[in-house]
């Protein structure tokens, strides 16, 4: 299956596929709005307001898998969108590890990190960059979004 296939249903119900993304470099992040990486909300806000009209988005996935995301989907986009200012796409709650797993991270986490490591997503708001031609990096959830590594990597995806 080709990641433009694989559906997505929206915070707000709408349904649609990855590949409404097609020809766009994408971040996916797997959110939380109760996890001590929660600050990183507005670096990531920041990346959309600065790379967005250049052809970038960032693509924010909540998930309860670690226990800290709230109960609904109006509250994590009530919450999102009054405390963060987030203005980027974001999907209904979904599973990023076990049988469960969405299909979207069935296939993120088969790519391997800077230390040559795939599988299972360790934490809240571990990163996989979507590059226009279908290159995926990945970045664990300690490299906060405006790192060096991260900016660099989009910038020269949104060259190419």
């Amino acid at each position: 299956m080709s990641l433009n296939d694989i559906e997505l249903t929206m915070l707000d119900g709408s349904t649609t596929t990855f590949g409404q993304f097609k020809g766009k470099t994408v971040l996916v992040v797997n959110v939380a709005s109760r996890c001590g990486l929660t600050p990183q909300y507005e670096a990531l806000e920041a990346l959309q307001k600065k790379y967005g009209p250049k052809g970038f988005t960032v693509l924010g996935l909540p998930s309860n898998q670690f226990f800290q995301e709230l109960g609904t989907d109006e509250a994590i986009a009530e919450y999102c969108s009054t405390t963060w200012g987030v203005t980027f796409p974001m999907t209904e709650k979904v599973k990023v590890n076990g049988r469960s797993r969405h299909p979207l991270y069935k296939e993120l986490v088969k790519t391997k990190d800077a230390s040559g490591a795939a599988g299972p997503v360790r934490w809240n708001f571990e990163k996989f960059l979507v590059t226009p031609d279908g290159e995926i990096q990945r970045f664990r959830p300690t490299v906060k979004p405006d790192d060096e590594t991260i900016v660099s990597a989009i910038e020269a995806a949104l060259t190419k």
